[in-house]
């Protein structure tokens, strides 16, 4: 399984926050023989892969499973279903959009035409509270039949690579993070590494406190995506940071002030191997190293993120270059960590 096929197939699969079983399954599933793994009350699952020396530093890479979507909150006696999101989503990216629903079900959500619009309706993006989602049921009793209150919808997206390097797909946030880690869990490691692979944090770094907790790493390694403002009508340091420019390595983001050893380690090693790499122009968005770097006794943290646009939209769209290059740069810099004093 190549690592590209290993995002597909992850980022295919649904997985929202608290819901995340399918994404854990198909990991375990693609574990190589010998590899040992756990997982906690929580649903994180821990994997340890023996590497051919021992580290001086216990290095712990983490990346998230779940994605944003929807809970299903109640069904109006039409039978549409009124939602509310799990993570945070902007309205404007539902509209017009399908879902899948947790029975399996295709539904969609719209808004009311334009010639039934009234006043300046139609310049207005309603809040999530006033969307619905229809599933073609004629009433109440129909939708029940197939809907309960409590369970979920994902984006229904296709995985679509265009442009010549880039690649479209829902929740590339952070099943791509999830890819990259399975593929060094296959590699021949220098040094014996932890690997989390955390739930829910798009509703808090919940899972994460836990796996801190759990792995106490010297170092934390965070292998996310971030967001990409390079895009029609944004200009200057609001682009934050751009596809092909390679991995953006973090100085501080809303959450976290990452340690400032690992980002120059991480910088200067990007550049002695010719490894493209960039950090952020604006400080903004957060991940699981917020609530890793202060657990228990606490951890030095470093982000290492894949440049994406769109983000938490069924339109997430990356450049394979940047995750070729970070794939790279991880397996120079990871020994480097190991040895850190």
């Amino acid at each position: 399984m190549t690592l590209f096929e290993d995002i597909r197939i992850l980022c295919e699969l649904p997985g929202v926050s608290g819901r995340e079983e399918p994404i854990r399954e198909y990991i375990i599933s693609q574990l190589p023989e010998g590899v040992s793994y756990e997982t906690d009350a929580l649903g994180n699952l821990y994997v340890e892969k023996k590497g051919a020396k021992r580290p001086k530093n216990k290095v712990v890479l983490f990346a998230h499973m779940d994605e944003v979507g929807l809970m299903i909150t109640y069904i109006t006696d039409d039978g549409y279903l009124k939602f509310d999101e799990i993570g945070g989503i902007d309205p404007a990216v539902l509209i017009g959009r399908t879902v899948r629903l947790e029975c399996g079900l295709v539904g969609v959500i719209s808004l009311k035409a334009l010639h039934l619009c009234e006043g300046d309706e139609d310049k207005k993006i309603p809040p999530i509270r006033e969307l619905c989602i229809d599933i073609g049921a004629k009433d109440r009793a129909e939708a029940e039949k197939y809907v309960a209150l409590g369970s979920y919808a994902v984006y229904r997206s296709d995985y679509v690579e265009f442009g010549g390097s880039r690649v479209k797909m829902k929740a590339l946030d952070d099943r791509f993070g999830c890819a990259l880690m399975l593929d060094l869990i296959r590699s021949d490691l220098e040094y014996d590494t932890t690997f989390v692979f955390t739930v829910q944090e798009e509703v808090g770094a919940r899972g994460a406190a836990a796996g801190a907790f759990t792995t106490t790493p010297d170092i934390a390694v965070i292998l996310e995506t971030t967001t990409a403002g390079d895009i029609c009508g944004v200009e200057g340091d609001r682009r934050a940071c751009v596809l092909g420019d390679g991995p953006v390595i973090s100085y501080m983001d809303r959450g976290t002030v990452y340690d400032h050893g690992l980002y120059r380690l991480a910088m200067d090693t990007a550049k002695e191997q010719g490894i493209p790499a960039q950090t952020k122009t604006l400080v903004a968005g957060g991940n699981d190293s917020s609530s890793i770097q202060r657990t228990g006794a606490g951890s030095r943290v470093l982000a290492i993120s894949a440049p994406t646009r769109y983000l938490h939209s069924p339109v997430d769209v990356l450049d394979r270059n940047d995750v070729e290059n970070m794939q790279k740069l991880l397996k120079v810099l990871l020994p480097k960590l190991a040895e850190e004093a």
